[in-house]
């Protein structure tokens, strides 16, 4: 999937599978899907806690940095779609 032939929509339905075919619903709540992506918004922070600001860009042409950082990204993303999943939200209203 790439960014300019995906929808919204799309997201939130990969997800929505994702989370099905693991039978994860019961632990799917908005309590719960706010603290994970809170978590994984601290895990991308890491990545540049200690990190003068003018360093973050060299810092990002390490490709493996930018591949942990792209995932970290991903991963709080997939709880933010989750989230909106579970609250029967369409994000793009607002």
């Amino acid at each position: 999937m790439k960014d300019d032939q995906t929808t919204l929509r799309q997201l939130r339905q990969r997800m929505a599978d994702f989370v099905a075919q693991r039978q994860w619903q019961k632990y799917h709540l908005p309590k719960n899907l706010s603290m994970s992506m809170a978590i994984e918004a601290a895990e991308l922070m890491e990545h540049f806690q200690w990190v003068a600001h003018e360093e973050a860009d060299e810092l990002l042409r390490d490709p493996t940095v930018r591949t942990e950082v792209a995932d970290e990204m991903a991963d709080v993303l997939a709880f933010l779609l989750s989230m909106a999943n579970c609250m029967d939200l369409d994000l793009a209203e607002h």
